[in-house]
């Protein structure tokens, strides 16, 4: 008998694990469709969809092991980095999703939100969250939307020697700006963002300062949902050292 392995659990969804197949649960059902008709869409590899029966979503598991992992050293070469690249240039050049994404005055506004409450909270010193808050404005511009993953951690990015075996996690895909993505598959592994770009190739909006704006954003605004959800955002590697590195 195969036993069941609790993958990931909080209080909006849990994953599990039963041999080969993954049981995604998850309470918002409208967030678990979108995960399903974004697999379906995107044109790079993607987990086989078992069955979808809200609120439970099962694929199958994918060949190979995680890019890597936040907050560790990273195992793949430059050749698997730079192929993770290609698989997102690949989506980011596809259709668009039919349904859109937020906004660059809706991060904003959360931002203002996360900034006043690190500070009240005394999770982190006024002058730092200051300073981060100045550096991510550099994302908060007008962008040209993409097909984005919306939550392209290296964790859900699954390679083989140099080929990417598939995407995982597609729940918060959306019409967006495609330097997130960028910015998120290389948080915390910043080293490999050269090699990422050299497999995504060049374009006018290539913008390397805003990619570290995204570094700096994401963190600001997940670090409270990290802590109240059973992690731990200043794990070496993780998002409060992140926002210390910047400066």
């Amino acid at each position: 008998m195969d036993e069941v392995e609790v993958v990931v659990a909080h209080s909006e969804r849990a994953t599990l694990r039963v041999g080969d197949v993954f049981l995604k649960v998850d309470g918002d059902r409208a967030r678990a469709g979108v995960e399903a008709r974004a697999m379906a869409l995107a044109p790079v590899p993607t987990p086989e969809v078992l069955w979808h029966r809200p609120p439970v979503l099962a694929i199958a598991a994918l060949p190979g092991r995680a890019l890597a992992q936040l907050g560790r050293p990273s195992t793949a070469s430059p050749a698997a980095w730079a192929a993770a690249g290609a698989a997102i240039r690949t989506l980011h050049d596809a259709p668009l999703p039919p349904w859109p994404g937020r906004s660059a005055d809706d991060l904003a506004a959360a931002l203002d939100v996360e900034c006043a409450w690190l500070v009240a909270d005394g999770v982190l010193p006024r002058d730092l969250v200051a300073r981060n808050r100045r550096l991510a404005e550099a994302a908060l511009r007008p962008w040209t939307p993409v097909f984005v993953h919306g939550d392209l951690q290296p964790s859900h990015v699954f390679v083989e020697g140099e080929r990417v075996t598939g995407v995982i996690d597609w729940s918060e895909a959306a019409r967006g700006d495609a330097l997130f993505d960028l910015a998120l598959l290389t948080l915390g592994h910043r080293e490999h963002l050269g090699d990422v770009l050299a497999g995504y190739g060049t374009g006018p909006d290539l913008d390397r300062d805003v990619i570290r704006g995204w570094w700096v954003l994401r963190s600001l605004l997940t670090v409270r949902w990290l802590a109240e959800h059973g992690f731990d955002p200043a794990a070496p590697g993780c998002e409060i050292d992140v926002l210390r590195a910047r400066l």
